[in-house]
């Protein structure tokens, strides 16, 4: 079965409506039935035509879903976290670890492959941004995407993977697809196992992101830096790999260095050689978050070790999603490294959107 018909036929019941619909990115159901969509605005209650009865109806709908894509969901296995090739992911728990039959979420991938100036006309990111990306990209800078979780990281990443050469070896590593299929020629998809009954056969994304760097990529993706795996990541990036590009939750740029390093610990690193690696490892931090249901990119930044080695977030340039872009020199100096064109087009101070 292609992966094309596994999705294509994968039952949604009461909740195909909502599964259908292209603007819809996330749906969830209580353990009362009652059922709540996120359609780009916001989760909203929405009235489904055939709806569930009771909570012994929701859990038995969570285990037929999940038993479509071969996972267990029962006593012995109460909690399920699935997805499809093309990057569904179904996370459903049930009772008693929940007061009643079962809770579902659903998160489904934009259906097209999102470009960077059709976020930036959704108003993501204002013009000067996508221009930088595009550029960053092209320029193969190492890019780390923080921000909390539904920011939008995984639409922003698979934009800024579509600015890539086609000609690109791309490795992506994730613990569920959430990227999808990837419109490139040479993309290879990575994704974790769990282990089966016995407890036996899990394959973490640590082991994966090591068996990466003999496949010959020009660019290494983390889908999301979770633990010690990150360690592999940055000493991919110290060593010639450039290009790569990650995500992470965090609450801002400035308070990325500190998630970084926390994750560090859990591979038995300790903050300085944390440091050492992170270094010259990203060179540019993109931080996006939500707001009223709106995301947007908030700022974008760099990763700064001062005189003490002290290793710090350093904001280069902010926007609130109105006009104006806040830049002061430290952003003129960046665009003037990785988007001269933009320097050299753009109108003189006061008319070229980044404020001084």
């Amino acid at each position: 079965m292609s992966e094309e018909s596994e999705e294509d036929d994968l039952i949604f019941g009461p909740l195909d409506e909502f599964a259908h619909d292209p603007k819809v990115s996330d749906i969830a159901v209580t353990e009362q039935g009652r059922v709540w969509v996120d359609s780009g605005d916001g989760m909203k209650e929405r009235f489904a035509r055939l709806s569930f009865h009771s909570p012994r109806v929701v859990r038995e709908f969570a285990v037929q879903l999940c038993s479509q894509l071969g996972h267990r969901l029962d006593d012995a296995c109460p909690i399920a976290d699935v997805s499809t090739p093309g990057g569904i992911r179904i996370n459903a728990v049930i009772a008693p670890l929940v007061p009643h039959g079962a809770v579902i979420s659903i998160r489904f991938p934009n259906r097209m492959t999102p470009r960077l100036d059709h976020l930036a006309r959704e108003g993501m990111m204002p013009e000067i941004w996508a221009s930088t990306l595009k550029s960053l990209v092209r320029r193969r800078a190492s890019l780390l995407v923080t921000g909390a979780t539904a920011a939008g990281k995984t639409t922003l990443l698979r934009a800024l993977l579509a600015e890539c050469d086609d000609n690109d070896r791309i490795i992506t590593v994730e613990e569920t697809r959430e990227l999808g299929q990837l419109p490139m020629p040479n993309h290879v998809s990575l994704a974790t196992r769990a282990a089966n009954v016995e407890g036996a056969g899990a394959i973490g994304l640590d082991e994966l992101m090591r068996a990466t760097l003999r496949m010959r990529p020009d660019r290494v993706i983390l889908g999301e830096c979770r633990g010690a795996e990150v360690v592999h990541l940055l000493r991919a990036l110290n060593a010639g790999h450039r290009g790569g590009m990650a995500t992470i939750h965090a609450n801002s740029v400035p308070g990325t260095p500190a998630r970084l390093v926390s994750l560090g610990l859990l591979a038995g690193l300790d903050a300085k050689a944390m440091t050492y690696l992170l270094e010259g490892a990203f060179d540019v931090l993109i931080h996006v978050h939500r707001v009223s249901g709106v995301r947007r990119i908030a700022q974008i930044g760099c990763l700064h070790q001062g005189d003490g080695g002290q290793l710090s977030g350093r904001v280069l340039s902010v926007w609130d999603g109105g006009t104006g872009v806040l830049g002061g020199d430290a952003w003129c100096r960046f665009l003037e490294r990785w988007n001269p064109e933009w320097l050299s087009s753009a109108p003189r101070a006061g008319e070229d959107g980044h404020d001084r």
